[in-house]
């Protein structure tokens, strides 16, 4: 299926009911959008015997990415418009994320605790997370892959396709990580730009925008519920006691199959 959440696009495959070829070398393929499909992420959807489903995601490159806010969001979706159910739980690294629509369209995931302490981002070294020793002094927060937020007085002034290869592979982040340039609207309301690790500027990105609403949170910038404008729309970020609650707009844009020519090209 090729699924987007606000221009974050995907491609999820379904390995509940059968057997799938190994997703290293199917999603660096499928990641081309000349040759392939195209995605920001891959998502395998696959079955536990717990929750409605466990995800497995891919960045572009081929490699592993713990969560993805946006396509969980997708699949809950999915498996809700599959179900007839208006929630369900899906595992993924983070653990048991509860999901759930919202109305009006709007699905919301509640993606779990921010991680905030050096070690669990991680960092390479023990510091205070709220202001790195790095240039414009960013936020590091953890939502199960590592991110890097930068507060700007204006993002769609940042060269962010330099900005963000550069900071991705900072000495500071032993796994890489995720870019956030953000600036403050109002005290509930952001705008954001964000640099994926492993795929490059997305259009949007839910563990981004969760990452970026604690981070302006934790410095008083806002308060723990706001609206984040994204380049590809708006999504809702609300810090709450049980975790970082997300919601905002999925789209189901078609099903396929692979070819065998294709797979045996691999």
């Amino acid at each position: 299926m090729k699924m987007h959440g606000l221009g974050n696009d995907f491609v999820v495959v379904d390995g509940r009911h059968g057997a799938v070829p190994p997703i290293g070398p199917v999603a660096r393929a499928l990641g081309d959008r000349h040759r392939g499909v195209g995605f920001d992420q891959l998502a395998v959807i696959e079955a536990d015997e717990v929750a409605d489903a466990r995800l497995v995601f891919y960045n572009a490159d081929g490699s592993l990415s713990a969560t993805c806010g946006n396509a969980t969001r997708c699949v809950a979706r999915h498996l809700m418009n599959e179900s007839g159910k208006s929630s369900v739980t899906l595992r993924t690294e983070r653990g048991l994320l509860a999901c759930a629509d919202a109305g009006d369209g709007l699905t919301r995931v509640n993606m779990g605790a921010p991680l905030l302490d050096w070690a669990e981002v991680p960092l390479a070294e023990a510091m205070d997370t709220l202001e790195l020793p790095i240039e414009g002094r960013p936020t590091a927060t953890g939502m199960g892959n590592p991110h890097c937020t930068f507060f700007v007085d204006d993002v769609d002034a940042v060269d962010l396709a330099a900005f963000g290869a550069e900071h991705e592979h900072h000495r500071l982040f032993p796994e890489r990580t995720n870019v956030q340039v953000a600036h403050v609207i109002g005290p509930d309301h952001l705008r954001m730009r964000v640099w994926e690790r492993g795929t490059g500027i997305t259009l949007a990105s839910g563990s981004s925008s969760c990452a970026t609403a604690v981070a302006a949170a934790r410095r008083g910038l806002t308060g723990r519920s706001v609206r984040i404008e994204l380049d590809g729309g708006t999504i809702f970020i609300d810090w709450r006691e049980d975790g970082v609650h997300m919601t905002g707009p999925t789209a189901h844009v078609f099903n396929g199959t692979l070819t065998p020519a294709f797979l045996e090209s691999l």
